[in-house]
């Protein structure tokens, strides 16, 4: 299945990046456990063109803590998975969405000890 998705309603005419169902239970995964912990209480997704980004909040009033984005045109290049922390800065950069979540599970450990 490619990661570009046709919107619903357009015909394919205009296609976004969405997150496929493998990927969102890994991110979802990742989310129950901080939502556990007390770290987390709210997450938003948009689909876009070039981007699909999937935000998580502390509060939803908010800004996100993080930023977890998908851009396919990356894939080749330093890969397509990216954690973007509140102030905008790339936390970790990869191919694998597990190991690019990797950085965020090493939060988890410290909430919980």
């Amino acid at each position: 299945m490619n990661s570009l998705t046709p919107f619903p309603g357009t015909g394919g005419a205009n296609e976004v990046v969405a997150f496929q169902r493998a990927e969102l239970n890994i991110i979802l995964s990742l989310y129950g456990r901080m939502v556990a912990a007390g770290e987390w209480r709210d997450y938003g997704i948009s689909t876009l063109r070039d981007v699909a980004i999937f935000s998580v909040f502390r509060r939803t009033t908010e800004h996100p803590l993080y930023c977890i984005e998908k851009r396919p045109k990356l894939r080749s290049k330093q890969g397509e998975y990216a954690v973007i922390g509140m102030e905008g800065q790339i936390l970790k950069r990869g191919h694998d969405l597990k190991t690019v979540l990797r950085v965020l599970e090493r939060k988890l450990i410290r909430a919980v000890e």
